[in-house]
């Protein structure tokens, strides 16, 4: 199963050389790298990077997190998945660039 992660650039970056993350401030402040599924993504963008155009949504392949990857009530109650660890280059299975329209993110053709 994919489940996703919103960086922006420079965060994008950052991960890329170090080939491993433990993720933007919010995640450092909280202990763990938040992730949403697809159904939760578009929320997540809206709510926490309304206004920010230079984002890369990243697809992570859940099976590849292990046991650090855990489903935790947050928003509205829903389970959303929660990563206690670094998140590694070889988590990734894809990335693409996630601009803002004028109606909100316009996501990559298959994730929504």
């Amino acid at each position: 199963m994919l489940i996703y992660k919103i960086f922006r650039r420079a965060e994008w970056e950052a991960l890329r050389t170090a080939g491993e993350t433990r993720g933007a401030p919010v995640d450092l402040a909280d202990g763990y790298i938040h992730l949403s599924t697809a159904a939760q993504v578009v929320e997540t963008a809206a709510r926490h990077f309304g206004t920010e155009s230079d984002l890369v949504l990243v697809a992570v392949a859940s099976e590849r997190l292990g046991s650090a990857l855990r489903w935790e009530p947050s928003r509205g109650g829903q389970l959303f998945p929660h990563l206690y660890a670094p998140l590694r280059l070889d988590h990734i299975a894809w990335d693409k660039s996630l601009p803002l329209g004028a109606a909100g993110h316009i996501f990559p053709e298959g994730v929504l």
